[in-house]
């Protein structure tokens, strides 16, 4: 199994919440035959440009080299999908969304006939497929789900959108309130290693 480990807090792994939970997710379904790749966003995603979505929509035969230069990263970062069975990502809360290099990250990663297509009625369809994804969302005030969270319901549509379907949150919100956020987070974290377990 090859599992794709996403980070994007800007907080050291002592300090979040998400990468101590990334860490111990793929722990609990890894075992020593699987392959993680490590994709840390906080070290560098670019933005899309003018010229980088010029070479999004030009045929492959028809490309310069510098448009073939431009789309390495993004071809990199879609590779990195596509050869994974499980993806893995951390998302803390920024002002009420995902940080700057969640949304690089997906515009990068939008590509019409590479991660999905429209048909002539103008009907989308992912073409990426079979994945599962756990997405562990945190943040000190917004509420899971709430009307002021623009994370899982975006994030949920964009894999759906890219044609991945099979999608689960752990929850680490509201952390300021108190209550045992990381206890039940944990909870979770063990049932899906059982899940795992049983699957072996």
């Amino acid at each position: 199994m090859k599992i794709l480990k996403i980070n994007s807090s800007v907080q050291s792994v002592d300090k979040s919440v998400t990468r101590q939970l990334v860490g111990k997710l793929i722990s609990s379904i890894s075992s020593t035959n699987d392959q993680i790749i490590d994709r840390d966003l906080t070290k560098g995603v670019s933005l899309i440009t003018g010229e980088l979505i010029g070479a999004f929509y030009t045929p492959s035969k028809d490309r310069t080299n510098a448009q073939n230069e431009l789309l390495q990263e993004s071809d990199q970062l879609i590779n990195e999908i596509k050869e994974s069975d499980v993806i893995v990502m951390g998302i803390p809360i920024y002002n009420f969304s995902v940080p700057g290099s969640v949304k690089a990250y997906i515009d990068l990663i939008s590509r019409t006939g590479v991660t999905f297509s429209y048909n002539d009625q103008g009907v989308v369809t992912g073409l990426l497929e079979d994945k599962k994804v756990y997405i562990i969302v945190a943040s000190g005030g917004t509420a899971f789900k709430s009307e002021v969270d623009f994370v899982s319901d975006y994030m949920k549509h964009m894999f759906s959108f890219w044609g991945i379907t099979d999608v689960h949150f752990i929850d680490v919100t509201q952390q300021m309130t108190g209550e045992n956020i990381l206890e039940k987070a944990n909870e979770t974290i063990v049932s899906y290693s059982i899940e795992y377990t049983n699957m072996a």
